[in-house]
């Protein structure tokens, strides 16, 4: 459960170098007159995403979960995956990326990278993680409550994403 320990800490040091990110990439939008949108939402969405990582280690220390090696190892592998597809996200739209729904007037919507097959792609990755990383160690409480919950969140937080985008100009495919 060591390694598993770990993971879940790498996982979470990863959360912590988004913000990083985010922080500074807000400090960017808003010095070009970005706007916000659905803060309402925004601590719901840390709350779900930190009790994400709390989830993982409690179920599986208190419930004394097993590592499943085909699953677990499978489940790692698209922990993985979400990770490499959530900073291509990061990297494709470099200072606009956020954790939170920032739009900069004037520019065009980003149609490069995993946004010219998804139009949000790192909710995909957000899925992922959050199914497979409980499910590394059998924390299977943990990956069900978190899925539900997301997707209850991801409604509200891709209507808010979706509308906040409505009013960039139209795909730019050089981007």
């Amino acid at each position: 459960m060591t390694w598993y320990t770990v993971l879940v800490l790498a996982v979470a040091a990863e959360r912590l170098a988004e913000l990083v990110v985010a922080r500074r990439n807000t400090r960017w939008s808003l010095a070009r007159g970005g706007v916000e949108s659905g803060r309402e939402h925004y601590p719901v969405m840390v709350a779900l995403h930190t009790a994400l990582l709390a989830g993982c280690l409690a179920e599986v220390h208190l419930a004394d979960r097993p590592f499943p090696p085909v699953l677990g190892w499978v489940m790692v592998a698209a922990v993985v995956a979400a990770q490499a597809l959530r900073w291509w996200c990061i990297r494709t739209l470099g200072p606009r990326w956020n954790t939170r729904v920032i739009v900069v007037p004037g520019l065009p919507r980003v149609a490069g990278g995993p946004y010219r097959w998804l139009s949000h792609p790192n909710y995909v990755a957000v899925a992922a993680e959050g199914l497979a990383l409980p499910l590394v160690h059998g924390a299977w409480v943990t990956a069900l409550v978190f899925t539900a919950l997301n997707a209850v969140l991801m409604v509200v937080r891709i209507r808010c994403e979706d509308g906040a985008l409505a009013r960039l100009p139209a795909l730019d495919a050089r981007a």
